[in-house]
């Protein structure tokens, strides 16, 4: 797929099926999916389907609209924002005389673009093979090896159709083994982290919510952050400090979306398994969207995927501080509203773009973290420079005082608050 590529955008709007977003705000983020990659929309359109046809999902009368529209719209790509079988596509390409692909095929190739790291291009390409080895259904019979075997006794050989999909086969095989090692890495480095004082902050939300952007804003990095779906696909990570919190890391990951092909959601486990880590979760939802109500929906439907919101209860494991981004798109009324529904709701309002409510989020951000510290106290030898120095940068000293003689010497004791981890963490310390 070519960038600059002219598209037909169609939406199927199936009578029997239930969706989450009305059909014209499918077929916005279907548009949206199409820029997102560069392909120029030339047309789109939403069409009823009352009875699916297994041949070609549209009817006839359908297929020859959208032929017309190809013409007449100079379009050579047709996307579907739908899943297709590889029958339907097949027999739509060869009617149509133009490639076409589902939205699974799309969000694939937007994947493959902006995948970074050797982790991201290992999961987009298992979870391209998983895609294109149910697509191998052309008659590609001038590939076919007739015989097979010697002289006349030899059976006929393997196509060329079974071969690739054998080739393939043995590819995801090797891809699976490299990405479990990817994933066991992955848990590893989150034990190390969990055993490091630092409260980790994970960044989630649809895509396209301010995710990144408020992530640049809080970090001073500069992430990618685009008004684009899926700008974001690699999870990163960065320091930053909140009142009465010296160090916590915050996390950017690869934003939600409806109808997530099923071989992403497996392929990026191990990427938002970082979720599962952190000690708060910030949803960060665009508020000037008005699919938002929507939006959560998939949002706790995939934190519920992970084990972090409970499928029957919806509780969570894990604190989630709701963050409603983009106010400086709303107009006066509605943020008047919302502005009493966050109250109502202990949700965040804040434009990540200009900064607007910023200092507010951190300030609940570090309420949230101290907010289970408790006052302890402790006697340490003097000499004992180490575990002193890590209570001043990590708990908040309240006191000290002389604490007689010991055995090594003059002794201090030290009052100081700390939260459960980072108590945990200064017991072994010295071990």
């Amino acid at each position: 797929m070519t960038r600059g590529a002219r598209a037909l955008v169609l939406c199927p709007d199936i009578r029997a099926l239930r969706y989450d977003l009305d059909a014209p705000e499918r077929l916005a983020e279907a548009e949206g999916l199409a820029l997102a990659i560069g392909i120029v929309v030339a047309h789109s359109a939403i069409l009823p389907i009352r009875k699916m046809q297994p041949n070609t999902l549209f009817g006839s009368g359908q297929v020859e609209n959208i032929a017309v529209w190809c013409e007449q719209h100079e379009a050579e790509l047709v996307i579907v924002d739908g899943a297709l079988t590889p029958i339907q596509q097949r027999n739509l390409e060869d009617r149509l005389k133009r490639k076409v692909i589902d939205r699974t095929g799309l969000i694939l190739e937007i994947f493959g673009e902006r995948a970074a790291t050797a982790e991201g291009r290992l999961q987009v390409e298992l979870a391209h093979l998983d895609y294109q080895q149910s697509r191998l259904v052309r008659s590609w019979t001038h590939l076919e090896r007739q015989r097979g075997g010697f002289g006349f006794l030899g059976g006929p050989g393997e196509t060329q159709i079974e071969a690739d999909r054998r080739m393939i086969r043995q590819r995801m095989g090797r891809l699976r083994r490299e990405l479990e090692q990817v994933r066991k890495t992955r848990a590893l480095h989150r034990e190390r982290r969990g055993r490091a004082p630092w409260p980790v902050i994970a960044l989630v939300g649809y895509t396209n919510a301010g995710k990144s952007t408020l992530f640049n804003r809080l970090t001073g990095a500069e992430v990618m952050a685009e008004d684009l779906l899926f700008a974001t696909l690699d999870p990163t990570m960065r320091a930053i400090r909140l009142p009465g919190v010296e160090k916590a890391i915050l996390s950017d990951t690869v934003g939600f979306i409806s109808d997530l092909p099923t071989q992403l959601v497996a392929a990026f486990r191990a990427t938002l398994e970082e979720v599962t880590g952190a000690d708060v979760i910030c949803h960060v939802r665009d508020m000037s969207n008005p699919s938002h109500a929507a939006q959560v929906k998939q949002v706790m439907e995939v934190l519920a995927d992970l084990g972090v919101v409970d499928k029957d209860t919806g509780e969570s494991t894990i604190p989630i501080l709701e963050v409603w981004n983009k106010c400086d798109l709303l107009d006066s009324g509605l943020f008047e509203e919302l502005s009493e529904a966050a109250e109502t709701q202990e949700a965040v309002m804040l434009s990540a773009a200009t900064g607007e409510g910023v200092a507010a989020l951190e300030e609940r951000l570090a309420a949230l973290l101290t907010g289970t510290a408790r006052e302890v106290s402790f006697v340490l030898p003097v000499s004992d420079g180490r575990r002193m120095a890590w209570l001043h940068a990590h708990g908040e000293v309240l006191g000290e005082e002389d604490a007689g003689q010991g055995d090594a010497g003059p002794l201090r004791r030290v009052t100081v608050r700390l939260n459960p981890k980072e108590l945990g963490q200064f017991t072994t310390l010295g071990q």
